[in-house]
């Protein structure tokens, strides 16, 4: 008897912040479900070239280095990236976030301003260029890692608050435009995951967030990867203008 097929076998994933945390989860939980993966990551090198040294599928594997916020820069990766998939993208990850916190009034407004171009303005570049391989094939899986700052609104985090509740919003507007061409657009929400994006918080706020979880734990970056492939299979066709909590019940 053949061995079943990978359930993404033959598909293409594009994930950005996918060398690190979460988006380092995502790829890995695509590359062994068979996808062939783009990891795109900002600047951090020595990290990327350790998360392709772990890769167990490394022939599948491509790394590019891309500020998402670099309108042009976007669109040249997306060039490329077009010559070398003539079959186009299937999937779209945005994942790349940032964080710079402070009370709004000490946020610098350069600290305002990078969190909505990395995590708001860098979804919006790579989903306008996703959209176009998608409409050709007329098939695609598009899905933002928002975040529960969107609705709570932490304090400190108004640029992240911000950026991440314009992910929603862009995300049901691109859910409405995409609907009839076999594209859905979905978010995932993490919760308070263990990873390096929460590392620096103080451990009075860590131990305030954790006793606000009523699992009583962080989650893992595996338990998104999971939530995230749910919404990209090819059997999601009616999982549309979505958002997915995983939160441990917050």
């Amino acid at each position: 008897m053949s061995a079943p097929e990978l359930p993404f076998a033959g598909q293409v994933a594009v994930v950005t912040g996918g060398t690190r945390g979460i988006g380092a989860a995502i790829s890995r939980a695509l590359l062994a479900a068979g996808a062939r993966v783009h990891a795109v990551y900002a600047a951090n090198d020595e990290a990327a070239r350790a998360f392709a040294g772990d890769c167990p599928q490394p022939e599948r594997l491509t790394l590019a280095r891309l500020d998402v916020a670099d309108y042009a820069a976007v669109e040249a990766f997306w060039r490329e990236l077009d010559a070398r998939e003539p079959a186009g993208v299937q999937i779209l990850v945005n994942n790349a976030g940032i964080r710079r916190d402070a009370i709004v009034g000490a946020m610098k407004p350069e600290d305002w301003t990078r969190v909505i171009q990395v995590n708001l303005s860098g979804s919006f570049h790579m989903s306008r260029f996703a959209v176009q391989s998608m409409l050709r094939q007329r098939y695609g899986r598009i899905v933002f890692v928002t975040s529960p700052a969107a609705s709570f609104g932490f304090q400190g985090q108004a640029n992240y608050a911000a950026s991440k509740a314009g992910q929603i919003g862009l995300m049901r507007s691109l859910a409405r435009e995409v609907a009839r061409k076999k594209i859905t657009a979905n978010c995932v929400s993490p919760g308070f995951i263990d990873t390096e994006l929460i590392a620096d918080l103080s451990d009075e706020t860590k131990a305030a967030h954790l006793a606000s979880i009523p699992m009583h734990r962080l989650g893992e970056a595996r338990e998104v990867a999971y939530a995230v492939l749910c919404l990209a299979a090819r059997e999601a066709t009616y999982i549309n203008g979505a958002t997915l909590e995983v939160t441990g019940g917050l």
